[in-house]
């Protein structure tokens, strides 16, 4: 029998408020999702002030890490026209983003789940998501 990991509630709803932390900090409302290892919701947080337009980006962000096993940021350049994966943006009937914001959450080299940030500018989503992943890694990945 295989048995894995996989976030549960109480980890996601600390890994958000984690990442609402920092974006109350930096004064950006965000939109946070956090997806268990095979890209399904478990929590969610829309912020007040964080643009609803938002919403599935975030979401999708988390979804496209999860399934990426790799932080979103990371996938773009090889998405590019001439690299080895251009066109990827069109798989999963657009559920695939290279944009900046969502990243693996990871135990013991394992992806457990993921979280997705959006609403703010990229570079404020991928601060926000990493304030996210760092209090996952330091509270639940030892």
């Amino acid at each position: 029998m295989l048995t894995k990991l996989s976030i549960d509630i109480t980890q996601a709803e600390d890994v958000i408020a984690a990442a609402t932390r920092r974006a109350t900090e930096m004064g950006v409302p965000q939109n946070i999702a956090i997806v268990d290892d095979a890209g399904h919701l478990v929590a969610f947080r829309r912020m007040d002030g964080a643009k609803f337009f938002s919403i599935d980006i975030a979401i999708t962000k988390a979804f496209a890490a999860a399934g990426a096993r790799k932080a979103t940021k990371d996938i773009g350049p090889a998405t590019q026209p001439g690299a080895p994966a251009f066109g990827a943006q069109a798989l999963l009937n657009g559920r695939f983003t290279t944009l900046p914001g969502g990243i693996p959450l990871v135990v013991n080299g394992a992806v457990i789940g993921a979280v997705g940030v959006s609403s703010g500018s990229v570079g404020e989503d991928q601060t926000v998501a990493e304030a996210a992943a760092d209090y996952f890694l330091q509270t639940y990945a030892h």
